[in-house]
């Protein structure tokens, strides 16, 4: 299996970045001349600060705030998807930050693994040629820049368990109970 490499800086240009409201709590959108590169759940204070100062590393480019342009239909998808009015997202994806392995999984789960279904981490394993690499599957969920739009929270333990969720097992609820998967929460 190859080495996940760690991202160098490269330099993308422009990033437009915005903070906005949403059904788990505020989401860090940012994306460059390629697409949608980044969402970053709860980011608020901190949060927003330490993601900025990642992308800025990572990407190179210069950081504008903006809601228009670049992330309008981002935003936009998002807002139905939220509403119950979107169930497959049609925007373009900037995968600059994540390579190799990783970028092949979230590739497989963003094109197979569609809105009210889940797809265990074994499973998506054997989809990518993989069938031993259960637990790097689940390093690519970690990994993944692009979370709700490239659903990670699809994905699911084998034996029924809901799995680990990088925006905290709640969030992961929540998502999958918007999705009809799991029932809504009583309170």
């Amino acid at each position: 299996m190859e080495r996940e490499k760690p991202v160098t800086e490269v330099s993308v240009g422009r990033v437009e970045w915005a903070v906005v409201p949403s059904a788990i709590g505020p989401l860090l959108l940012a994306a460059t001349d390629r697409g949608l590169v980044s969402v970053v759940f709860h980011a608020g204070g901190r949060v927003r600060e330490r993601a900025l100062e990642r992308l800025a590393g990572a990407l190179g480019g210069e950081l504008v705030e903006s809601a228009e342009g670049r992330l309008a239909e981002p935003i936009r998808q998002l807002g139905a998807y939220f509403d119950g009015r979107l169930r497959s997202f049609d925007v373009k994806l900037d995968w600059t930050l994540v390579t190799g392995f990783n970028r092949q999984v979230l590739r497989e789960l963003a094109d197979g693994v569609p809105y009210g279904t889940v797809v265990g981490y074994g499973d998506l394993a054997r989809r990518v040629g993989q069938p031993a690499a259960a637990q790097a599957v689940g390093a690519a969920m970690g990994s993944n820049p692009l979370p709700v739009v490239v659903p990670c929270h699809r994905v699911v333990e084998s034996d029924g368990g809901i799995g680990g969720f990088g925006g905290g097992l709640e969030t992961k609820r929540r998502l999958l109970a918007l999705e009809g998967v799991l029932p809504e929460p009583l309170f």
